[in-house]
């Protein structure tokens, strides 16, 4: 195995040194290395990835050893739809900072944000803001709650690390290995919480159908990302919204991810079906923190009943930031350079794949298209793309989120490196020493502990 000082990447004099020895001491006084599970380094190249970041701009990361790589790995995983320190955006949001970002009064540019998200979505009246798509939806199932009166939620998709969600593998310790992430353990939850959230698969009614009629009078929540990578969305997203109303159920959307990619908003407004309250967060703020809970009037004012508040929900720089993105998002149709730069790559995909003889499995809206290697030792396939992708210059993945800076030449550099790394891959697999090339361990997909080597 080579030596992290020893690895050489794409030029000899360049080496990714400083960020994976910052990474194992991150790892000794952080419980997980950092804040996101997304961003943890065995996810990508254990022991090796760059895992630090000195500047972003476009798409473009430098590292602590001034490496510059083209992000087609996660673009702040999936939040900086315009690209990493757009200037109108950072432009609008310094002159707030230099007003002064908090205050006693409150900031106007939350009341600004709350009438676009409503004119946007008209059939909504009311919006509550946080800061981060978890604690969205935390507040969304809360004022559901607190509106229908009934405590239990079935939910289909990923919704953070709140007690609400997690309780679904109190049940069933796999409840939530089908929805995005598999491993969650729910320790550190109270039992009884037991039975309060019941996961239910996309495009499978049957399964929803059946947890309404063994909890269908407890039930007061359907949550659910609308889109994801599946198909006939449209016919699925009509189907549950009958059931909601069947059984006086607040709907919500989770368009955390899909929001602000297919469309100026969110995306059930290209299939045409409306929730009782959608989230939004990620794409609408361009990397500055800020989320969304958009709803019908009657059900949000149930937010006055119960407690949900928190001091920098009201920082200024989130509702500024947001305001400054949407407004570009609109004015650039920012979700057509989306779809465009998604196809670009699944199309690319397909062919680099076919030149090197190498089975792939393609999937995701356009906006997010997602790539997994199919057959045996798929995810030392993975991790040796990951590798050969980072030689080359490029931090990459099982799929990127495309953004405004993916421009056409930029992607077919990416799919050009793609070509060769999809090479070295299969020609691998043909002679069977795929383990032999990597760099160190095999990336993980899931949730688990990490211990610090001390």
């Amino acid at each position: 195995m080579i030596s992290l000082i020893q690895r050489i990447l794409f030029k000899k004099e360049i080496q990714v040194k400083k960020g994976p020895l910052l990474w194992e001491k991150a790892k000794a006084i952080i419980p997980g290395g950092n804040q996101l599970l997304s961003k943890r380094s065995e996810r990508f190249l254990p022991g090796h990835w760059p895992a630090y970041y000195k500047k972003a701009k476009g798409c473009k990361v430098w590292d602590l050893d001034e490496n510059q790589f083209y992000d087609f790995a996660a673009m702040g995983v999936g939040a900086c739809v315009l690209g990493y320190a757009d200037p109108f955006v950072n432009e609008q949001v310094m002159k707030a900072v230099k007003n002064g970002s908090m205050s006693s009064l409150n900031s106007f540019e939350e009341l600004n944000l709350a009438e676009l998200l409503i004119k946007l979505h008209p059939w909504a009246g009311m919006c509550r803001f946080a800061r981060s798509g978890g604690e969205a939806c935390a507040i969304a199932i809360r004022i559901a709650r607190a509106f229908s009166n009934r405590p239990n939620v079935a939910f289909c998709g990923y919704h953070g690390w709140h007690d609400w969600y997690i309780s679904s593998n109190l049940a069933k310790s796999s409840n939530l290995d089908d929805q995005l992430l598999p491993g969650l353990s729910s320790r550190g939850l109270p039992r009884k919480l037991k039975d309060t959230a019941f996961p239910f698969q996309y495009n499978n009614l049957d399964q929803l159908k059946q947890i309404f009629s063994k909890h269908g009078k407890s039930i007061g929540t359907i949550i659910m990302e609308p889109v994801r990578d599946e198909d006939n969305a449209e016919k699925f997203l009509k189907a549950v919204r009958k059931i909601a109303d069947k059984w006086n159920c607040v709907l919500i959307f989770d368009e955390i991810t899909s929001g602000f990619r297919i469309c100026s908003g969110g995306s059930h407004l290209v299939f045409g079906v409306c929730p009782d309250i959608s989230v939004f967060g990620k794409a609408m703020g361009n990397g500055y923190p800020i989320s969304a809970v958009v709803g019908k009037s009657e059900i949000m004012d149930a937010a006055q009943e119960t407690f949900i508040s928190s001091t920098f929900w009201t920082e200024r720089i989130g509702f500024v930031g947001a305001n400054a993105t949407i407004e570009k998002f609109q004015k650039h149709n920012v979700w057509q350079n989306l779809i465009r730069a998604g196809n670009q790559i699944k199309e690319g995909w397909a062919n680099v794949a076919k030149n090197t003889k190498l089975d792939i499995h393609i999937s995701g809206i356009s906006p997010l298209p997602h790539l997994s290697f199919s057959g045996h030792q798929s995810r030392e396939k993975l991790t040796l793309f990951t590798q050969e992708m980072l030689k080359r210059g490029f931090l990459a993945s099982s799929g990127p989120y495309t953004s405004l800076a993916h421009s056409p030449a930029i992607v077919n550099r990416y799919l050009e490196a793609c070509e060769q790394s999809f090479g070295v891959i299969s020609g691998a697999s043909k002679k069977g020493v795929l383990s032999s090339l990597l760099w160190g361990e095999i990336a993980s997909t899931g949730f688990q502990r990490l211990n610090s080597k001390r």
